[in-house]
């Protein structure tokens, strides 16, 4: 069994992808090709939102849109403590501050609350600027941005919408990729819009900020690439990359209606066994992933194992706060307690999960787990 089966996602849709990688290599235009301006136009049109900037990766998209935004030393940037590391490495790559903040225990997703605090706490406890805030849509749920935006708004903070793991999820009829002043995403191959290597794109409204973001990903360039008029990235999407997601593109809403039929599936087989996800009233999960909470580590750990046995994959996202990374050890300003995100890493995990997993997979994922906990 897969964890994430992009083979069988490969098959179903083979002729299509492998014609569209032909054109791109017939062409030779392996750099910035014409696919890339279309899928870019058809990102934008798919969220909702004026520009897309698509970009190398995920990761660089949320660099990108700190550089459009001026953010530096002296600034302080809100992260979620429970999340992927490149969240909150782009922050003292820019030179300024992560500070981390705990989340919903329910959600996964940042914690109003613990923003509130830790926004009071910089402005009373440091000579920090509170300039951004990175929303971060965890396994595919969208963030609470109503109860964001009403906290940006008070202390004049952006927002800047991780949308790496949710990207086609919807709230407040609105997709995700449309809710950050600034909203990025990742086309990592298992993200829920992956193509065959690194990828991302950013996403604005603002004119200004697209137009200083186009430049920065091709080395601050300004009317040719010989003309650097700022210092920038080297950031482009490959035409083979954009060939691949321009057909995935055309399937997407079909995998995503197959992730909600998967994970009800896995939700009414798992409710009384263990704290399944919780899914926020009026919004549709992208489903980067079903995690799941355990009793306690050791719990978790009897289920792995009972799972390899059963030959079964799993994963723990994430099993380790951002306050306790080693690389932000250094000028670690704990402003809140993150209790909820210890709660979770220690007790989270994933189950495999993809659009064309099959009622006898699940059901073994579910009995596996059944013989765990009983125990």
């Amino acid at each position: 069994m897969e964890f994430r089966d992009l083979k069988r996602q490969y098959q179903a849709h083979r002729v299509q992808i492998d014609n569209a990688l032909q054109e791109v290599i017939d062409s030779t235009h392996f750099i910035m090709g014409e696919q890339v301006a279309r899928l870019e136009k058809e990102l934008a049109g798919y969220t909702g939102v004026k520009h897309c900037i698509a970009c190398g990766n995920g990761t660089d998209a949320l660099q990108l849109t700190l550089m459009a935004w001026g953010i530096g030393p002296g600034d302080a940037v809100f992260v979620p403590d429970f999340t992927f590391f490149s969240s909150g490495e782009v922050v003292p790559l820019t030179g300024a501050t992560p500070v981390f903040v705990d989340i919903d225990r329910e959600t996964y997703n940042i914690s109003i609350e613990s923003l509130q605090a830790a926004v009071t706490y910089v402005l009373q406890n440091t000579d920090l600027r509170p300039k951004v805030v990175v929303a971060v849509d965890l396994f595919g749920q969208p963030a609470d941005y109503r109860a964001i935006r009403r906290i940006a708004e008070q202390y004049g903070l952006l927002i800047l919408e991780d949308a790496a793991q949710s990207f086609g999820a919807v709230a407040e009829e609105r997709k995700t990729g449309s809710f950050g002043d600034i909203s990025t995403t990742s086309f990592f191959p298992s993200k829920p819009l992956g193509c065959y290597g690194d990828g991302g794109a950013v996403f604005t409204e603002n004119d200004e900020w697209a137009d200083r973001l186009f430049s920065l990903r091709v080395h601050g360039k300004g009317s040719d690439k010989y003309d650097n008029i700022r210092i920038g990235m080297n950031s482009r999407l490959d035409t083979v990359q954009a060939a691949v997601l321009l057909q995935k593109l055309k399937f997407f809403d079909e995998e995503l209606e197959a992730c909600g039929r998967v994970a009800d599936k896995y939700s009414e087989a798992l409710k009384d066994i263990v704290r399944i996800p919780r899914q926020v009233d009026n919004t549709r999960s992208s489903w980067a992933q079903y995690t799941v909470c355990l009793q306690d580590t050791e719990e978790r750990e009897r289920v792995i194992a009972q799972m390899k046995a059963d030959g079964i994959p799993s994963a723990v996202y994430y099993n380790k706060p951002m306050h306790r990374q080693k690389a932000f050890a250094d000028g670690l300003i704990r402003a809140v307690p993150c209790e909820n995100t210890e709660y979770v890493c220690a007790r989270c995990l994933s189950l495999p999960f993809h659009p064309y997993m099959e009622d006898g997979e699940i059901e073994a994922v579910c009995s596996s787990i059944r013989r765990a906990v009983t125990v």
